[in-house]
């Protein structure tokens, strides 16, 4: 690629509304964000988004004293410019109207109906601008008998599913449904917005009208069982917990070492082969109970114990030089330190550190996407409360100062 001329972001000059707060809205905005979108969030006066209070932890100065910049915010908010505007007040949304106007995408995540009652819901702000692309996102969707209700990732794991497929198999101790650990539904949700907002976009090329998406926290859950929720439809069995066993592949489960645990992940017959005999056993993958992946699943009974009381007799690090050599996937169970401490992961460069008005700089995990002629860029820092308030204003709408601090007297913004 050397000698080519560097290439715009593939969504610079696009202008994006975020209404959103806490983090599928917030998740999908950053995303666009780091693919170039102007993104500007507006928020609540004196509060601003939920997650700016859910704390500690809170981000650091060099002093080592708390900002009061909660991580949790920090991790869904880069790339954007914050503006403060009181929605409840006539001229605020005014406001979001004339900033609706200028323009592409408006990300909102409130109640179905919530933003009706302003006046700014999908259907008043498409008329104003009939090229907008308005993605709502709740927990039911706006239709369906739930669509009153609130949404939460917590209650759609349960519902959607998630829960009852994950934590130990019944009989063990400690079984019962468990969570992901990180709110996976609300990031997949954020995930499949943005992919949603792209594909209107690239249509409104053709039809020159926007539109309306409506996006369920439920139907992003029931859409993500993936195998699972096809396994249940071709049978009609519900899957059980299997705490880390997977149904259809045996062995790809963890494994007690000497000094911990590891993942083996065995997906075909090459596989197990070199895996039992570098583990001194190659008579288990010549074992008709063992030789075909098909009765592997059906003897995981007999199979998992004996590959347990091997698996003890090195430390995870001895498997691991062991295996990898002979393509066998395996790897540690690595808590964030040593995530981030991994070769890979910082040859990859997922850490990154942008300035921040309130800390020498802040740590953030880098996007993933990486795209040859036109990268993501980290032009912004997650922004404070209202620090882009004016500056918006000004470039969007071309306010006056006068006029910005008159509303700012007014408790508009």
């Amino acid at each position: 690629m050397t000698g080519l001329a560097p290439r715009a972001a593939p969504l610079a000059g696009l202008r994006v509304l975020d209404l959103s707060r806490v983090l599928a809205g917030p998740w999908a905005a950053q995303l666009l964000g780091d693919l170039g979108a102007d993104v500007v969030k507006v928020e609540r006066p004196g509060a601003g988004d939920d997650t700016r209070a859910w704390g500690p932890p809170h981000l650091l100065d060099p002093a080592g004293a708390s900002t009061g910049e909660a991580a949790y915010f920090l991790c869904a908010n880069r790339n954007k410019r914050s503006i403060t505007l009181d929605l409840a007040a006539p001229e605020g949304q005014a406001l979001v109207r004339r900033l609706a106007h200028q323009a592409d995408v408006l990300l909102e995540n409130f109640k179905r109906g919530g933003l009706a009652q302003y006046g700014l819901d999908a259907q008043q702000l498409m008329a104003l601008n009939p090229r907008l692309v308005v993605c709502s996102i709740t927990g039911f969707g706006q239709t369906g008998p739930y669509a009153e209700r609130g949404g939460y990732d917590f209650l759609i794991q349960g519902m959607g599913g998630l829960m009852s497929l994950t934590g130990r198999a019944e009989g063990e101790a400690g079984a019962g449904p468990q969570k992901v650990g990180v709110a996976l539904t609300d990031i997949m949700t954020g995930l499949y917005a943005a992919n949603a907002v792209q594909a209107a976009l690239l249509e409104r090329e053709r039809s020159g009208l926007g539109q309306h998406i409506d996006l369920a926290l439920l139907d992003v859950q029931v859409a993500a069982l993936a195998n699972q929720a096809a396994s249940y439809l071709c049978v009609g069995e519900v899957p059980r917990r299997m705490g880390n066993a997977h149904p259809t592949i045996v062995p790809y489960q963890d494994f007690p070492t000497a000094d911990g645990d590891m993942i083996l992940a065995i997906g075909n017959d090459g596989q197990f082969a070199r895996f039992c005999a570098a583990a001194g056993h190659a008579e288990w993958s010549d074992d008709a109970r063992f030789n075909t992946p098909a009765q592997r699943v059906a003897n995981r009974d007999a199979l998992i114990p004996l590959m347990r009381r091997t698996t003890v007799q090195r430390t995870t690090h001895e498997w691991v030089a062991l295996l990898e050599p002979l393509s066998v996937p395996c790897g540690p169970i690595n808590g964030l330190d040593a995530v981030f401490a991994d070769e890979q992961v910082r040859s990859r460069g997922l850490r990154i550190e942008m300035p921040h008005p309130t800390a020498a700089s802040v740590p953030l995990v880098a996007n993933p996407i990486r795209l040859s002629g036109s990268p993501v860029e980290y032009r912004l820092p997650p922004p404070l409360l209202g620090q882009h308030t004016d500056e918006v204003l000004v470039d969007w709408l071309g306010m006056s100062r006068p006029d910005i601090d008159g509303l700012r007297e007014r408790g508009v913004v």
